[in-house]
């Protein structure tokens, strides 16, 4: 845990507030309509936190007393990623902070046997390689299913990548960032362990299901 945690390409965007809301997703007893707002509510803020290096331009703008010279984001918005089927709740957080961004989709899902990632939908918009690309993926647990993603989404022209997810595993972490050395991960917590069928220890359960209402 300790590599992982030290490793400049995680960053832990551990805000009390955030922290509270994962309280509540990780409760068993929250309800799938206040898991799908406090996920919603958790990535917004993620979203903020990977955009915080974005280049700002300036131009005049009129207020009620003068012209004035004000700073505005000159740059083509983000494509948002979402790993389904979990990460379009992410998705909607983030375009609170990003509405002009396109949204592609990757289906990766993990088979629960042997715990490798089996891809069964894809659909991406054009010119990946002209944007940055914010990626959600709410459970960072093996890595593996995030690894073939991003595999995917770099062999579709993509070269710019952010990971943005809800809380990560310490084994997943160190997965990811040595298989793509050019990616940042952003999360909210690094928690313990994974346990013998690769679920994330504390964690929060299956979030898809609990989006949902499967679980």
């Amino acid at each position: 845990m300790t590599e992982a945690k030290h490793d400049s390409r995680l960053h832990l965007v551990d805000h009390p507030c955030l922290l509270d809301r994962l309280t509540t997703l990780r409760a068993v007893e929250t309800s799938p309509p206040t898991f799908r707002r406090q996920v919603q509510f958790i990535a917004q803020f993620l979203a903020y936190e990977a955009l915080a290096d974005t280049s700002l331009g300036h131009r005049v703008v009129e207020t009620p007393l003068q012209l004035s010279k004000q700073p505005y984001l000159p740059e083509t918005a983000p494509t948002l990623i979402a790993i389904l089927r979990a990460g379009m709740a992410m998705v909607d957080g983030a375009l609170q902070v990003s509405p002009d961004s396109p949204v592609g989709m990757v289906g990766v899902q993990r088979n629960e046997e042997t715990l490798q990632p089996e891809p069964y939908y894809l659909r991406l918009p054009e010119s990946l390689d002209a944007r940055l690309c914010l990626v959600c993926d709410p459970m960072l647990a093996t890595g593996g299913s995030l690894c073939h993603a991003l595999e995917i989404l770099k062999a579709q022209g993509a070269k710019r990548l952010r990971v943005l997810c809800l809380l990560a595993a310490p084994e997943g972490v160190e997965r990811v960032l040595a298989a793509h050395r050019d990616i940042t991960i952003w999360t909210v917590a690094l928690d313990e362990r994974l346990n013998a069928r690769g679920y994330i220890i504390p964690g929060l359960g299956d979030a898809g299901d609990r989006i949902y209402g499967m679980a």
